[in-house]
């Protein structure tokens, strides 16, 4: 099982409705994440800066790489696009995190 964290940026302001987004989170992204092999998914928000920490554990990283082509990841991520930075394509501007430390 591999994890994998990753940053994101939310716009100012929208720190209710990025909440509340994922509080309402669709069914079918739930279950396309799971059957994605993608477990222990969570986003922390530092209220500062207003950076998303991002991190999960995934069975294979290389499946992830699929998501993309899935139509409910691409309506996902145009609803998410008006607040936070995305992508022309949509997808959240996303940057991987090296891990330095690990305490099992």
């Amino acid at each position: 099982m591999a994890r994998i964290a990753f940053k994101m940026q939310l716009f100012r302001g929208q720190e209710a409705e990025y909440l509340k987004r994922h509080d309402e989170i669709w069914p079918e992204l739930q279950a396309l994440l799971k059957e994605t092999g993608i477990s222990q998914y969570s986003i922390f928000l530092d209220p500062v800066t207003l950076a998303l920490f991002g991190v999960m554990e995934a069975e294979d990283p290389a499946r992830l790489d699929r998501l993309p082509e899935q139509p409910v990841m691409q309506k996902w991520w145009h609803y998410m696009s008006d607040i936070m930075e995305s992508n022309p394509d949509h997808s959240p501007v996303s940057v991987p995190l090296q891990e330095v430390f690990y305490l099992p």
